[in-house]
């Protein structure tokens, strides 16, 4: 489609006119001489066939088409102007991708997005989940949340909130335990760090079992498994929070054994952008705020 051109000088000196009445108000307004809005208007009633003012011996008077066309005119440059107000006020996006263990980002990012959002409008963020396994450069993040010590050759990294880890189990399964030795009867979930169940038993006094059973590389499919009833999974209770607290998962003993934490992880190589101060910025108060 081809838009027909607007003489928007004309039209702007039409409209201040209109208000004023005057061509010499509309001069002072746009910054003009009176001869400029005079000449403007009169360009403008010549590409429309119609005359838009009667010239009277004291100002103007609006025809009727001056009438008709004058709220139009009105509206259009105001909404014109807002959008130029907004275009120029907008700040700049960008894009900032991360790396998120995914136990962490179900369990605390995903509810806090719209936080997120309103405090950091400029982030359009790209978030790639993962099981705790990976690599910055080779997949273009710009930085990754892990679990662990904070201890990752090449990057800085910033904790971001403990993890401890509990046992977690079922209702029914749960019913069976009442203290932390009954466990020794139970099958235990476990992840690929083999040394938490291990730390987990010094911590409560009981002599570490032969470890059997499944072992997952990911701490949401060991937690589904321990909600269908097939074992008691260790994990960190705050990233389950939702289902402990509708009853899928319970939390049958007090006791968490710190073995590790969640950290915002960056390559030493690369410069922090805007983006990813901003967002480093909210998600270390975010995560001194969680409970």
């Amino acid at each position: 489609m081809v838009r027909p051109y607007l003489p928007l000088n004309g039209l702007r000196a039409f409209e201040a006119a209109a208000r004023h009445l005057s061509f010499t108000k509309a001069a002072i307004e746009l910054c003009v001489t009176q001869a400029a809005v005079s000449q403007q208007v009169k360009a403008l009633e010549g590409r429309l066939g119609r005359r838009l003012f009667r010239r009277l011996p004291r100002g103007l008077a609006l025809t009727d088409e001056g009438l008709a066309l004058l709220p139009a005119v009105a509206e259009s440059l105001d909404r014109l102007g807002e959008a130029v107000e907004r275009v120029g006020q907008a700040r700049p996006r960008e894009v900032v991708n991360v790396g998120v263990v995914a136990t962490f980002a179900l369990g605390f990012l995903l509810p806090r997005l719209p936080a997120l959002a309103a405090a950091a409008p400029q982030i359009d963020l790209r978030l790639f989940t993962n099981n705790n396994r990976v690599d910055m450069a080779g997949e273009g993040l710009d930085c990754a949340i892990r679990f662990g010590d904070g201890a990752w050759h090449g990057t800085h990294a910033e904790r971001l909130m403990d993890g401890a880890m509990t046992p977690l189990c079922a209702p029914g399964v749960a019913r069976r335990l009442e203290t932390p030795a009954d466990l020794l009867g139970e099958t235990l979930l476990r992840s690929y760090r083999a040394e938490e169940w291990t730390r987990w038993f010094a911590l409560a006094g009981v002599p570490v079992p032969p470890l059997r059973g499944p072992v997952f590389d990911s701490s949401l499919a060991m937690a589904e498994a321990a909600e269908q009833g097939l074992g008691v999974a260790l994990a960190p209770a705050a990233m389950f929070r939702a289902r402990i607290d509708r009853g899928a998962l319970v939390q049958p003993f007090r006791l968490d054994a710190p073995v590790g934490g969640y950290w915002l992880t960056w390559l030493r190589s690369k410069a922090p952008t805007e983006g990813m101060l901003a967002f480093r910025a909210w998600l270390s108060e975010a995560c001194g705020e969680a409970p």
